[in-house]
């Protein structure tokens, strides 16, 4: 019986913490086709505060250096708008896919924010 109510308690407090934001994100990939080796090109993923109150972005990071996101270091009001700009900067030629994950203050699940596309050479 222990475990039982061990195992319930578990299950309702990882349900209970795993909200996810209160976003909508226009899209969550882009693709920029085709790009220049050593040219960077930069989106911007477009999203909504769907809470009743105001939402701050913690952290957006990439998984490596040639990506980089720039976001709103003040909290963005309850339905608005705001974005997410993503610079990509090619060293190498060839097909890319990066990630960013965007964490917004008190919830726990991020967002992950994908861009892809293929680098030709030269400028």
């Amino acid at each position: 019986m222990k475990y039982l109510l061990m195992i319930a308690f578990m299950a309702f407090a990882t349900l209970s913490f795993a909200q996810d934001a209160p976003v909508k994100f226009q899209e969550l990939k882009h693709s920029f086709g085709k790009v220049k080796k050593d040219v960077p090109v930069t989106t911007e993923f477009k999203f909504t505060n769907t809470s009743g109150k105001p939402l701050i972005i913690e952290i957006a990071s990439a998984e490596c250096g040639c990506t980089t996101p720039e976001y709103p270091k003040t909290p963005i009001s309850a339905g608005k708008e705001s974005t997410i700009k993503v610079t990509y900067n090619a060293a190498n030629e060839g097909h890319f896919e990066k990630k960013v994950t965007v964490k917004f203050a008190k919830y726990t699940q991020p967002v992950i924010l994908e861009i892809q596309g293929d680098v030709e050479g030269g400028k």
